[in-house]
């Protein structure tokens, strides 16, 4: 009898713990490098370089951004341009020919996501850029985007982010099991809750101005992240409300704060 009780209580503080710390780890708040971690080390942003650094420092995910060339072949940089050259407008072969400060050449998605699968604890956070040259242009890149992330095996390591609404439901219809967030800041949990997306990733000023959407997102059991948080106010705010990410071009500093 007493062995029962014995092993009966046992088993509750077991369980009493491992629902505690899956509780805390529900609760962590994870570290975004936006662009990679490229500040500290003087690497280019979006480059292979920067995304083996946020991988090296230990970062929960790595945001990148992709857009189209002329030909359909998919390139990774944030602006719309590098060094004067329209990336929508340019062949994949004159992009290709482009050297970063570092000495890469500019990378495809293709060979962006062929490293970062190798990065196998890191998530790939990959942004749809809006296109310029009108919306079907933009829908058209987020099936490129999908079918790429097809090709490279890499469907379990990425998830998606776009400013275009339309954008995010169209990855959503491709393939239903991403995770899907939206960038713009106008729209209230309600309505991506009732559009099928996983959650809101807004700007940092979007969340202090409505301040009501953190809660009513936690409680939908939407994900909640805030770009891009730099000073070390601002990461102390959103970790007390218990975001579940946090973007930012500090992740360093960030790191230091979530391990505290």
């Amino acid at each position: 009898m007493k062995k029962s009780v014995f092993l009966f209580g046992l088993s509750s503080l077991i369980l009493t713990g491992l629902v505690s710390f899956i509780a805390k780890k529900r609760s962590a708040t994870h570290v975004i490098a936006h662009r990679g971690a490229w500040k500290n080390t003087n690497s280019p942003q979006n480059s292979l370089a920067s995304l083996r650094e946020a991988a090296r420092l230990g970062c929960y995910g790595s945001e990148f951004d992709v857009h189209m060339a002329a030909d359909s072949v998919l390139f990774v940089n944030h602006d719309h341009s590098i060094q004067e050259v329209p990336i929508e407008k340019s062949t994949s072969a004159t992009l290709a020919a482009i050297k970063l400060s570092n000495g890469e050449t500019l990378p495809t998605l293709e060979a962006y996501l062929n490293v970062g699968k190798q990065l196998k604890k890191m998530r790939l956070i990959l942004e749809i850029k809006t296109s310029q040259l009108g919306k079907e242009r933009s829908l058209a890149l987020a099936e490129k985007c999908v079918e790429m992330v097809r090709k490279t095996k890499t469907r379990g390591q990425v998830d998606y982010i776009a400013f275009d609404y339309d954008v995010c439901k169209k990855v959503k219809e491709l393939d239903p099991k991403a995770q899907v967030t939206y960038l713009n800041g106008d729209k209230a949990p309600a309505q991506v809750v009732a559009d099928g997306l996983d959650g809101l990733d807004y700007n940092q000023n979007v969340y202090k101005k409505n301040e009501s959407w953190i809660q009513e997102a936690q409680q939908r059991k939407q994900t909640l992240n805030a770009w891009t948080v730099n000073d070390p106010e601002s990461m102390a705010w959103f970790l007390a409300k218990k975001f579940d990410f946090i973007t930012t071009d500090e992740p360093e500093r960030l790191l230091d704060l979530v391990k505290k």
